[in-house]
């Protein structure tokens, strides 16, 4: 019997090495879940030889299997060239949310006092990005104008989400745009998030303005949160969020496109970093996040074998890391395929021994 298919988007550099660590990890003869990945080479040089027909062809299949895994890839930034394949992956699957969680990881000291998960909702399109720019008059009297737009389907899109995930994870959803600035147009994601609220009424609701937000989160060390957001509201409070536990290795990332009654329909996991070229071929990079991101995908993978091995490679990754195990940027010594090797060698001693019970 064919397993469950997951598309595979191959990358650049040390972002392509990581996901080859994940994939080991996947591995039906660990986790025993039958999987078989589907693989596109969505690397620099082959978007470019293909006009970025491979990245179309990559979403296509992703639109199909509803699950993928994607390495980190590089954007070059000449004019003209193939640009950001997340922006088509984004638009050709109907990514509507980006979800990233920042989490303590044994032995790494965050900052200011932050130990519960923090998980950053933002919209996967519009606001500042893709908005129409220009510029009017010349010299001193020279204006820069632009047009932004968010959509009402996609405020609600993440508001949903964001209650749905605090309902799962025991988490409050916190924060919020800059509404009383804005009423007309942020406004719109906090009449969404009101809503949402009412629909959700055993989830603590604490909206606050996102200055307001930024500031409260460095000295944030109760609850888990959840924060919906704008789009570059969202990309900013990420790179904050994620070192405030001390590395960005922690986390993955999760683009979600949705049925109508808000069901995940297409998830996309990667780690939250890049490509690392300085790290490339050294066996020294840490595939933690990358693994991370492997166990979300499992965990939307219907079964209780999948959602059994989601746990025991999240368990072994934190674990391992717990008991020393830990590649140089978390103050260790381990090579790459050493860590891999020793979550490989507890995910199946744990599934082994749960599989006893």
């Amino acid at each position: 019997m064919e397993g469950k298919a997951i598309v595979v988007l191959e990358g650049d550099q040390t972002g392509q090495e990581l996901l080859e660590e994940s994939l080991r990890v996947l591995a039906p003869e660990v986790t025993g879940v039958s999987l078989r990945f589907e693989r596109f080479d969505l690397s620099l040089e082959s978007r470019r030889a293909t006009q970025n027909e491979i990245v179309h062809q990559g979403a296509a299949a992703l639109r199909e299997a509803g699950l993928g895994l994607k390495a980190a890839t590089i954007t070059p930034e000449a004019s003209g060239d193939v640009g950001s394949p997340n922006r088509i992956l984004r638009e050709e699957i109907g990514g509507r949310v980006i979800v990233r969680t920042g989490r303590r990881i044994p032995g790494v000291i965050p900052l200011g006092g932050v130990h519960a998960p923090i998980s950053v909702v933002r919209m996967a399109v519009g606001d500042a990005y893709g908005a129409q720019e220009w510029r009017e008059g010349e010299g001193e009297d020279e204006v820069a104008l632009r047009t932004e737009r968010i959509e009402r389907r996609i405020c609600r899109s993440v508001a949903e989400f964001s209650f749905r995930l605090a309902e799962q994870t025991g988490a409050k959803v916190f924060g919020g745009p800059k509404y009383t600035v804005s009423p007309v147009y942020e406004g719109m994601l906090k009449e969404e998030m009101d809503a949402a609220a009412e629909r959700h009424p055993s989830v603590p609701y604490d909206p606050q303005l996102i200055d307001a937000t930024f500031a409260l989160l460095l000295g944030s060390s109760g609850d888990p949160l959840v924060v919906p957001a704008l789009n570059r509201d969202g990309d900013i409070l990420s790179d904050l969020v994620l070192p405030l536990f001390g590395s960005i290795a922690g986390s993955e990332s999760l683009l979600v496109a949705f049925e109508e009654d808000y069901v995940p329909r297409v998830v996309l996991a990667e780690a939250a970093h890049g490509t690392a070229p300085s790290l490339e071929g050294k066996n020294v990079a840490n595939p933690m996040a990358m693994i991370l991101a492997g166990a979300a995908l499992l965990s939307y993978v219907d079964g209780e074998d999948a959602q059994a091995a989601a746990r025991a490679i999240r368990e072994s990754a934190l674990e391992a890391v717990a008991d020393g195990v830990r590649t140089a940027d978390l103050g260790g010594h381990a090579g790459t395929s050493e860590y891999t090797d020793e979550v490989i060698r507890r995910t199946r001693s744990k599934l082994e021994v749960w599989s006893t019970l």
